[in-house]
């Protein structure tokens, strides 16, 4: 595969707070760093401060085992087993619910959630040298309640023994125990800049990647100078909760955001999958024009579309298929080809064909048919796949 990404570049990575939804963003690194992306700065906020400590440390094995093996026990303390309950809708009972807040409200009666795990989790996995002797620039985002003031700040320049103090300052979520760090109160700074490119972009950085886990927090307005390049690496589906440190979903996450960056480094297709589209539209437009004929009939039926052997190919090409478009809910400029990946996408999902995989359009098609061969065609599959699939 050939990079749409311009690698020539170097970025400035902007990594946005968001508690345990954080394991994607090592994820997204993973693919970058083996793309050859080539990164100059990082800014982050309260996980993304974290992450982007590991990302200048280009540690990633390191990240990896943190986020593969991550609990809550490891960030806060408290019991795991009773966490896990606490995301498990099937254990929401009225009496696990009592027991639950109970505890909560005994946590906030003494200030909080103590996050001393989270101090030495931070402490047995961040080296201060290799981050200070490291080529990458490094700057975190935190408020003080102290100063009542956003805080910016440069990692390499803080004194020495301080930068793990800074990060733990970044990460003071809302419920947690709050204690003073040399003099001053910190909360997370995703209170003020839970995507802090502003800084990157103060110091004159032109290309900015962008890794979003959408965190609770505020969303900073940042005036774009003319000729800078922002782009975004973002999740699709859920990334879960931001206090789920279950190391089951942040694997599952960190593989989400290895296959999301993946998309935008190589301009994959797909809104499920992960599709290299190496085919013109024409082939496209062919494709779906030379469908199962017996298919094309019966949907112009099944929309009241006229059949008549004169109007037959014109209903199909002017009325079917942007009637087919709208039901699968594609922009207004579609195109050919993301109308036939689309049904294709809607086929391969039914039939359950693995998501985290780079397929190309012919990959795809057939392993959707292999699975159709080997299991039939699975209840409830929309026909309209049929101009695909061809069975």
């Amino acid at each position: 595969m050939e990079p749409k990404l311009d690698l020539s570049k170097e970025y400035g990575l902007v990594l946005e707070g968001g508690g345990a939804k954080g394991a994607y963003q090592i994820g997204a690194w993973k693919a970058l760093r083996e793309a050859g992306v080539k990164i100059k700065g990082v800014s982050g906020t309260s996980v993304g401060a974290l992450n982007g400590a590991l990302i200048c440390m280009g540690d990633l094995e390191r990240a990896e085992n943190l986020w593969a093996n991550i609990s809550y026990s490891q960030v806060m303390d408290v019991d795991d087993g009773l966490m896990k309950r606490l995301f498990d809708k099937s254990q929401m009972t009225p009496e696990f619910l009592r027991e639950t807040l109970k505890e909560i409200f005994r946590m906030l009666g003494e200030g909080g959630m103590d996050i001393t795990p989270l101090r030495r989790l931070i402490e047995e996995n961040i080296d201060e040298d290799v981050i200070r002797k490291s080529p990458v620039e490094f700057y975190s985002c935190t408020y003080s309640l102290t100063d009542r003031k956003e805080m910016n700040v440069d990692m390499k320049t803080v004194p020495e023994g301080q930068m793990k103090d800074m990060l733990l300052a970044s990460a003071y979520l809302p419920g947690f125990k709050n204690e003073k760090l040399h003099g001053k109160t910190y909360v997370d700074g995703g209170a003020t800049n839970v995507l802090p490119m502003d800084v990157l972009l103060e110091h004159g950085y032109q290309d900015l990647i962008l890794l979003r886990i959408f965190g609770v927090g505020r969303e900073k307005k940042v005036s774009i100078p003319e000729g800078v390049t922002i782009t975004e690496i973002a999740p699709r589906g859920s990334l879960g909760n931001t206090l789920q440190f279950d190391a089951a979903k942040s694997r599952k996450n960190m593989r989400m955001g290895y296959y999301d960056a993946l998309r935008v480094i190589y301009g994959l297709q797909g809104k499920i999958y992960y599709v290299e589209q190496t085919q013109e539209e024409c082939y496209y437009l062919k494709q779906l024009v030379q469908a199962e004929p017996e298919a094309g009939r019966r949907l112009l039926e099944a929309y009241e579309l006229s059949r008549e052997p004169e109007q037959e190919l014109r209903s199909y090409l002017e009325l079917l298929l942007p009637l087919l478009a709208v039901e699968l809910k594609l922009p207004k400029e579609w195109s050919y080809s993301s109308l036939y990946l689309a049904v294709l996408e809607t086929a391969a999902r039914f039939c359950k064909v693995p998501r985290y995989r780079v397929y190309t359009v012919q990959e795809l098609l057939e392993e959707t048919k292999k699975r159709i061969r080997e299991k039939g065609v699975p209840e409830g599959m929309p026909d309209y796949t049929q101009l695909v699939l061809g069975l």
